[in-house]
């Protein structure tokens, strides 16, 4: 009879042991699935659209909208365009790619304040355009 019992307890200690493990085992899996879909780049487009979506506070008009569209998109067009250069030619230490990103930035900026007025060019470069900045992700 005790043997029986400490059988089946040592039954239920393995049966526990298995199911923690499949747990972690689905756990591990999803968060690794999760991180590579976070790592995956936002194509332009998305992330024009992003963008102009977080300009609601500057209560631009359509037609305002329409034109930061355009400004924005040729950014990230542009930038996309320097950073695979940038790949490509195996040239890409931090301080020249920050360089070109602020040249870009600046380029941006000037064509930006031809549309804003100067209270939304203030709101933009202070709350809007540092959300907008590359993010570094933790590398696993």
């Amino acid at each position: 009879m005790e043997n029986q019992k400490n059988n089946s307890k040592h039954q239920l200690y393995n049966m526990k042991k298995q199911l923690l493990f499949i747990v972690i085992f689905l756990f591990a899996g999803l968060s690794s699935l999760t991180a590579q879909e976070a790592r995956q780049r936002l194509s332009v487009e998305e992330r024009t659209k992003a963008a102009i979506e977080k300009l609601t506070p500057l209560n631009l008009d359509e037609e305002s909208k329409n034109k930061t569209s355009v400004v924005l998109k040729e950014f990230f067009e542009e930038q996309e365009k320097a950073m695979k250069e940038f790949r490509e030619s195996g040239n890409a230490d931090r301080e020249t790619i920050r360089a070109k990103r602020q040249e870009l930035a600046a380029a941006r900026d000037e064509k930006l304040k031809k549309i804003f007025t100067a209270e939304q060019m203030k709101k933009w470069l202070e709350e809007i355009e540092p959300t907008l900045r590359p993010q570094r992700q933790p590398r696993n």
